[in-house]
């Protein structure tokens, strides 16, 4: 057996998943749900409650607590944990963890008599860590966007966004000095968890430093002039950043207790975007992913480096080398779950879309699906929109209207990529309707493949590893764990039906 470890450090829970190469399968599996097996840290749904919505931090203590409980229901399964020859992992990207001068000692010397978090208590120079879903940076993202303009975006690959890294470090500069200043590390989720587990700073990986507004990704390194601005003296308190395939450290002598060999090689983690690229096989240029999610996402790897010139796609590291793109659609589900109750239907009704009462196409009938905020375009004020009479139309009309239009904007907001692409990977709940999965088909004019996959992210925590210990290629890797179940083939007779409703699309939206 050749074993490797992935573990997936997610919003809501930590997750394990150990691959046997050899076999090509996923042998041992645990989780851990912070809300109900950690309650002592206060965040039920992943984060701290806090008076103003916009703020949204966690008990970074929660996430070392979790790395002990994960192993040790891995251990109490009697996972050959002995056996794991290669160790990475996957954070939730743009979440920052603020450590003092003792955290290198401490996670040099750990003592396996003693739990993770009460040894890193003494580490942390900031207690909560601002995650991904914190939106209280507009002034410092405004700052940002006034001293450097598009350069910003031309060189790391996107415009100051409010959850970014860069921005949440300049707010904690500016409203803590005194913290800022005793911070001698600045780490993100996923090198913070790197360096707990190999005893020793872990450098941040392409993939998740890309999502800081901090990394020139035509250098790939630090902007210097854009991280001095963001905080003073923060260059000094970054670790260095590297590529995906750099070995972080060996596994401290500490986890010797839940049946790990010490020594064992730990791959640098990388953020969740990154490790689900490599997690559902994708990691090559031609083949993208849509993730149909409450939100949806459309993510790829990009041939060339080069920006959306409307800022919404996001530019990371991928990591089997080059760049990828992540654009968010945040009216997915929670789009589908409003026509379904104004249509009255269960979900059974949308994966069998009678044939017979709707046409590609759906005779010209477009909306804008703006239930909540929309992040692609950027809409903060929610507001649907039809260009036709919606208070007469059927549900089948309704539904297809809706999954047309998303389809549609999912191509449009795509194109600046310059991409044709001839698969597109489908993964999350929505991927159960055959309609909805036929309109992609026809809209990309692409094969559709339904995959299996269900934590994207510590898959590709696992495959990273092995790529990286045992040096395995990528493509043989993906042949083994990350096969379609079922394939969708475009129909060319819909082709110049939704050329030309992308116009149209196009035309509403403006």
């Amino acid at each position: 057996m050749s074993l490797f470890l992935g573990l997936d450090s997610s919003t809501q829970g930590l997750k394990a998943e150990i691959i046997d190469i050899d076999a090509g399968t996923i042998i041992d599996s645990a989780s851990v749900n912070f809300g109900k097996d950690l309650p002592e840290y206060n965040c039920p749904s992943g984060y701290l409650d806090n008076p103003d919505p916009l703020l949204k931090h966690a008990d970074p203590l929660m996430w070392a607590a979790a790395l002990d409980l994960v192993l040790s229901r891995l251990q109490k399964q009697n996972a050959p944990l002995d056996k794991v020859a290669g160790i990475s992992g996957s954070g939730q990207q743009h979440g920052s963890v603020y450590l003092n001068d003792k955290f290198t000692k401490i996670i040099s010397e750990l003592d396996s008599e003693k739990n993770l978090s009460e040894q890193l208590a003494p580490a942390l120079s900031r207690k909560t860590s601002p995650i991904w879903m914190d939106r209280a940076t507009s002034e410092e993202c405004r700052e940002l966007q006034e001293k450097f303009g598009e350069r910003l975006q031309e060189d790391t690959g996107s415009p100051a966004i409010e959850r970014f890294t860069g921005p949440q470090i300049r707010k904690f500069m500016k409203e803590d000095k005194a913290a800022y200043t005793n911070t001698k590390h600045v780490h993100l989720v996923s090198s913070f968890m790197a360096s707990i587990l190999a005893g020793t700073n872990s450098t941040i990986d392409f993939g998740d430093g890309a999502g800081m507004n901090l990394l020139n990704l035509k250098t790939l390194d630090w902007d210097k002039e854009i991280t001095e601005f963001t905080a003073t003296g923060l260059l000094a308190k970054l670790p260095s950043a590297a590529s995906s395939d750099t070995i972080a450290g060996k596994l401290s002598k500490y986890y010797s207790k839940y049946g790990l060999k010490t020594g064992t090689p730990v791959a640098v983690w990388s953020g969740d975007n990154p490790c689900s690229l490599i997690g559902t096989g994708a990691a090559e240029p031609g083949v993208a992913v849509i993730s149909l999610g409450t939100s949806d996402t459309f993510f790829a790897a990009m041939r060339n480096f080069k920006t959306d010139p409307h800022g919404y796609g996001h530019v990371f590291g991928n990591p089997a080398g080059g760049f990828m793109s992540l654009i968010c659609f945040s009216n997915g589900s929670l789009a589908r779950e409003a026509i379904k109750e104004d249509c009255d239907v269960e979900w059974e009704y949308f994966d069998s879309l009678p044939e017979n009462k709707t046409t590609a196409g759906n005779d010209g009938k477009l909306m804008l699906p703006y239930f909540s905020t929309e992040s692609t375009p950027v809409v903060l004020n929610p507001e649907v929109k039809y260009n036709f009479c919606a208070d007469k139309a059927d549900s089948e009309t309704k539904i297809r209207c809706l999954l047309e239009s998303q389809a549609l904007s999912m191509r449009l907001h795509s194109s600046w990529m310059g991409e044709t692409f001839t698969r597109i990977r489908i993964t999350g709940g929505a991927s159960n309707c055959t309609p909805f999965l036929q309109i992609l088909a026809d809209v990309f004019q692409a094969q559709i493949e339904k995959i299996a996959i269900t934590d994207s992210a510590g898959l590709g925590a696992a495959l990273r590893a092995a790529n990286a210990v045992a040096k395995v290629p990528f493509y043989k890797l993906f042949e083994q764990f990350t096969a379609s179940k079922e394939i969708i083939l475009p129909n060319p007779d819909n082709k110049a039906v939704y050329d030309d409703a992308l116009k149209e699309y196009e035309n509403l939206e403006k």
